[in-house]
């Protein structure tokens, strides 16, 4: 599909970008995606700019960057300050691996339970539900 300059309606927008006209809407209202001008008696219309930096913020979300983190790469989309996006991207990853030890301590813990509970049937009392009510 050839995206001619500044001939989009917000829903060929989102279309193009693959998201729907509420997203963008919010990337409006978060000051991720600029709104462009509106014409005297006419509608906003986009261009190849916005689909691109739309699809940037999708692809920066789905490898877990924030919406406040995802603002901050965008000022650097020039491409000339590598060292400060690479400086947040290690931040992410530095998170990413933080929550993996947590998922995989959650992992162990669960595992035990279930593997307690198995070994317990015919008990009065379930040793998921008996661990859980300790901890509180």
């Amino acid at each position: 599909m050839e995206i001619l300059s500044n001939k989009l309606t917000i829903g060929a927008l989102a279309a193009a970008a693959g998201v729907n006209v509420e997203t963008i809407r919010f990337y409006q209202r978060k000051g991720l995606l600029p709104e462009p001008e509106r014409p005297y008696g006419s509608i906003r219309r986009y261009g190849q700019t916005e689909v691109f930096r739309v699809r940037f913020i999708k692809a920066a979300q789905r490898i877990g960057f924030t919406l406040d983190e995802i603002a901050q790469l965008l000022q650097l989309e020039d491409g000339t300050q590598c060292s400060k996006a690479r400086n947040i991207a290690e931040h992410k990853l530095a998170d990413v691996r933080l929550r993996l030890l947590a998922l995989q301590r959650m992992e162990t813990a669960l595992a035990d339970l279930v593997e307690r509970c198995a070994a317990g049937r015919g008990k009065l009392a379930c040793p998921l539900i008996s661990s859980l009510q300790q901890a509180t």
